[in-house]
């Protein structure tokens, strides 16, 4: 495989409606499986409040960082604006919660990859999935980003339209039922509507992010867009409206069919429950796993690209080994790529071991990674506003940096969930101290390094 030597570049390939289909395909598979857990948790008034407040969440972000992708484009994304904030230092930092993020979903959602395909092929252990589905996404990714961005505006159009036609069955065939939506038997003094109270909200937040994870991914591919300053903000924007109206919904539809809140949100499959409580016998079990598998292909895909966007930046910057940074003869991070699905393995294998829930153990760690890297590119958003007033900006975000301070302070308030609820604290306790064992890295083996990258 040819490698350049000289300053890797990656080569343009993309328009706005292909960071569309990347943006909308890397959080789709948020409305196909985790979200559900935060009716447990909140019930569906809860979850539906704690929805509307990640939603504001993440239009906050999503304005805000269309104005620093027009201003500052390049493949680092995030890191790269939180250096041109406050230097390099606090730039690692927001790296390696980028990640934890990018590299831990895609191994949440290949746990639920194999969860359905062993329901097509029982008996098959779940590491012959996870190796098959890294292998096979993590090569076309290799063979090329005009590829890449092909299959993504596929798979993403498709999902979406299994989503689609959800709705219409719900809706057309009478099977949504308000009363089934509000099915969680209520806590003494409280209501159908919140069984469990505000607490209850506060405990759905972490469960609400999985509508939108991920939308935040699509600065990195900033080098390879045609014109950035103009597709990207576009991109971002139309991403996050898609996105709105997909988990609303998802949120209100999938609650109310079948079984109801309560048998949705103990399935680890609500849209497969969903689809058969609306066509019934006429979906046959693969047919409906199949259906299952759509939105999870489009994120997992989506996400391999992101991660390995971001470590080869990261490697070029000089933070990671200068190895990553290498381009094959397509002019794709390969060895990035490569390094990002071993690691997403070893973190399957890993959760397999110590976890009784592969998929929520890991689900807790991309949570946690995400909400502390939102807070970093948001207090960088308001600091380059106040200090380099001169910064040329294509785009401006409507909300400006009160936008961004709302932001973090929905962000601070959803960090708070994680600590609070009990699912979420092995995967915090072990993102934390991954994290610190980065930064030891970097103060003994790469902050000289960086510093002599400019």
């Amino acid at each position: 495989m040819c490698i350049n030597r000289t300053m890797p570049e990656l080569r343009k390939s993309a328009g706005w409606i292909h960071l569309w289909a990347l943006g909308v395909g890397g959080v789709i598979s948020g409305n196909y499986f985790g979200w559900q857990t935060g009716l447990l948790a909140g019930g569906f008034g809860g979850m539906a409040v704690a929805t509307l407040g990640i939603a504001a969440m993440y239009v906050c972000l999503v304005f805000s960082i269309a104005e620093l992708s027009a201003a500052l484009p390049n493949a680092g994304g995030f890191y790269n604006f939180t250096r041109e904030a406050f230097g390099p230092d606090r730039a690692f930092l927001n790296g390696v919660t980028d990640t934890v993020e990018y590299v831990t979903t895609p191994a949440v959602i290949v746990a639920g990859i194999a969860g359905y395909m062993k329901a097509l092929v029982p008996g098959t252990p779940d590491l012959v999935w996870w190796t098959l589905f890294y292998l096979l996404f993590t090569g076309v990714n290799v063979m090329g980003a005009a590829l890449t961005f092909r299959v993504s505006m596929a798979i993403t159009v498709l999902a979406a339209l299994v989503l689609v036609v959800f709705y219409a069955g719900a809706l057309g065939t009478g099977a949504f039922d308000w009363n089934l939506a509000l099915n969680i038997p209520p806590q003494p003094g409280h209501s159908d509507l919140l069984p469990y109270g505000w607490w209850g909200a506060f405990a759905a937040l972490p469960y609400a992010v999985w509508f939108y994870l991920a939308i935040e991914q699509l600065p990195l591919s900033a080098e390879e867009t045609y014109d950035v300053r103009r597709d990207m903000p576009r991109a971002l924007i139309w991403g996050i409206v898609t996105l709105l109206a997909l988990s609303m919904g998802t949120l209100i539809l999938n609650s109310g069919v079948g079984p109801g809140a309560k048998g949705i949100g103990e399935s680890a499959a609500p849209l497969e429950v969903g689809f058969r409580a609306v066509f019934g016998a006429r979906l046959t079990t693969t047919l409906l796993s199949v259906i299952s598998l759509t939105g999870l292909i489009a994120s997992f895909h989506s996400i391999i690209y992101a991660y390995g966007r971001l470590l080869f930046a990261l490697s070029r910057a000089g933070y990671f080994p200068a190895g990553l940074a290498a381009l094959g003869a397509r002019r794709t991070p390969y060895r990035a790529l490569l390094a990002g699905a071993a690691a997403g393995l070893v973190l399957c294998w890993l959760a397999q071991q110590f976890s009784s829930s592969v998929g929520a153990a890991l689900l807790n760690m991309a949570v946690f990674g995400a909400l502390l890297s939102y807070i970093l590119v948001l207090s960088a958003y308001i600091r380059l506003k106040r200090t380099r007033p001169d910064l040329p900006r294509p785009y401006l975000s409507p909300l400006g940096a009160a936008g961004a301070i709302a932001g973090i302070a929905m962000a601070a308030v959803c960090l708070a969930a994680t600590f609070a609820l009990p699912a979420f604290r092995p995967g915090v306790a072990g993102t934390v101290v991954f994290i610190v064992l980065m930064l030891i890295y970097y103060a003994l083996f790469r902050r000289g390094r960086v510093e002599r990258h400019g």
